[in-house]
């Protein structure tokens, strides 16, 4: 309970992002009195949404899935909220593949339909397309039997993997890279197999193709849907159920170091010096930053910092948000996204920026995908565009602050800008006219909002060792202290926040009951 002081809470939440705000909002639900802190100074995490010159962009979000009516994860969603979030749905098409000099390939859903609109591109492939439909729903079933044992008891949890052993290490255990080479030799059909990896972060060299079928899967089984009024829904929904609940959610509350006392965690210390107490702290910052930022050095359980340690991060990437004025859709903005590969490699980051053309982009319109957007009699629009890179292009200016990074970073961000821009006219030129607005944001921007190691906006990187490993449980060995988000489950709001369910059924097994499906 919340002492006289006000200072001691039933748990404690690190973190406003989606797996955050469900972790503190269904603790909340099963009657705990829950603080949400948040360094940021807006809350939400990626989920919120900001606003420039008269425009409005999502700081995260481009497409969900698994939110249809009816689906488990639409449910818990709508258990977390006070009021049920409104979602709009993309249609049948929810990606546009643009591959080297290829004509541009719509893809579709369902399962069927994608198959459709494969084999009508690869006819002689077919037997080759069947046998990618069944590796997807083959590892995404895998891989949705591995992940509840994040939040089991360690013999439970170890005979439910050894029960599903070798589905787990067909799937989980090897990239999508070779599950790909597996199935065609077609290079062409291979890129349009690996296209939308930038949904997860994961390179198809790297990633374990398990975590791949999760996400491509999903669009296709429950669709594509997009929040009406943007991200920022999601705090708006979600928050009043923690407050109602007697809780707390701030901003601008950067935790320095958690608490111990008699080898427990027993709260947290702000970077203003205050502190706060709880039997339970729940991080969702990131596994990585966790130990790196939060534990002390003597607080031991070292095999397990080291394992946390050793998983790597994911990519980085630069976002240009553009702000448009005039009719969009009639110069070609669709709801759909569009993945642009013009040297028809996939498995490719932008490494030297801004010395040529990004390799790997993805560009999004979110106000037409929005029910709920009032364009206004100038017809104002938002879009983005996404450039998958490497923390090594900024790596330079790191330890600097942001006003000491002098006449050469901002010539570096006007390059990278100019030449991102030059790729969007090439794809889009009668969009590009309709540009009134521009503004870039760098993988800085990314660990300055979510602090997360070299920019990394998925967290860790979704390797076959990153998904097996045994260090990402909920509830970690350091007494009192869980982690939830998407470094629990996957990478994607609904996988995060998932996570953030697990972690409070770990603290409470009463919310067990919402983690159907």
């Amino acid at each position: 309970m919340q002492g006289a002081d006000g200072k001691h809470w039933d748990a404690i939440v690190i973190g406003s992002g989606i797996g955050g705000m469900a972790a503190a909002a269904a603790l909340s639900k099963v009657g705990h009195k829950v603080l949400l802190l948040e360094q940021y100074q807006t809350l939400g995490g990626l989920t919120h949404s900001f606003s420039l010159g008269g425009f409005t962009w999502d700081a995260g979000i481009h497409y969900l899935s698994g939110i249809a009516p009816g689906d488990p994860l639409r449910d818990l969603l709508d258990w977390l909220s006070d009021t049920p979030i409104e979602f709009t749905s993309m249609g049948a098409v929810y990606d546009n593949l643009h591959i080297g000099d290829a004509a541009p390939l719509a893809l579709s859903r369902p399962f069927e339909a994608q198959e459709r609109d494969l084999k009508d591109r690869f006819p002689d492939e077919a037997k080759a397309i069947e046998a990618w439909t069944v590796a997807l729903r083959e590892g995404r079933e895998a891989i949705n039997k591995f992940f509840p044992t994040r939040a089991m008891p360690e013999l439970l949890g170890s005979a439910l993997r050894w029960w599903n052993g070798r589905a787990i290490d067909r799937w989980c255990g090897r990239t999508t890279q070779e599950v790909i080479d597996e199935i065609t030799d077609n290079p062409e059909l291979a890129a349009v197999f690996a296209a939308q990896w930038g949904d997860h972060g994961g390179r198809p060299s790297k990633a374990s193709f398990a975590m791949h079928a999760l996400i491509s899967a999903s669009y296709l089984e429950s669709g594509s849907w997009y929040p009406v009024s943007g991200g920022a829904a999601f705090a708006e929904h979600i928050l009043p159920t923690i407050t109602a609940g007697e809780g707390e959610a701030r901003a601008s509350s950067r935790v320095e170091t958690l608490l111990f006392e008699n080898e427990r965690v027993a709260g947290v210390r702000t970077a203003d010096g205050e502190e706060f107490r709880a039997d339970v702290v729940i991080s969702n910052i990131g596994a990585r930053e966790t130990v790196n930022h939060l534990l002390p050095a003597d607080c031991g359980h070292q095999d397990w910092v080291d394992e946390i340690r050793s998983l790597p991060p994911s990519i980085a990437h630069f976002s240009l948000f553009l702000g448009f004025e005039g009719d969009v859709e009639d110069a070609g903005a669709t709801r759909s996204n569009h993945w642009i590969y013009p040297t028809g490699e996939v498995d490719v980051l932008w490494t030297d920026a801004p010395d040529s053309p990004p390799p790997a982009t993805f560009v999004s319109f979110a106000s037409v995908k929005d029910s709920g957007h009032d364009p206004g009699p100038s017809q104002k629009h938002a879009g983005e565009m996404i450039a998958w890179s490497d923390w090594s292009t900024v790596e330079r200016w790191a330890d600097m602050d942001p006003g000491a990074r002098g006449d050469e970073y901002r010539s570096f961000k006007a390059q990278v800008e100019e030449t991102m821009f030059a790729q969007f006219q090439a794809y889009f030129p009668e969009l590009a006219e309709l540009v009134v607005f521009r503004n870039l944001s760098t993988p800085l921007t990314t660990r300055a909002i979510t602090g997360h190691h070299r920019g990394a906006f998925y967290g860790l990187d979704v390797t076959p060792q990153r998904v097996l490993s045994g260090a990402l449980q909920a509830k970690t060995p350091v007494p009192g202290l869980f982690l939830s988000g998407q470094d629990v489950v996957s990478p994607g709001i609904p996988a995060a926040l998932f996570g953030g369910l697990l972690a409070a059924a770990s603290v409470d097994p009463k919310a067990f009951k919402h983690l159907r499906g």
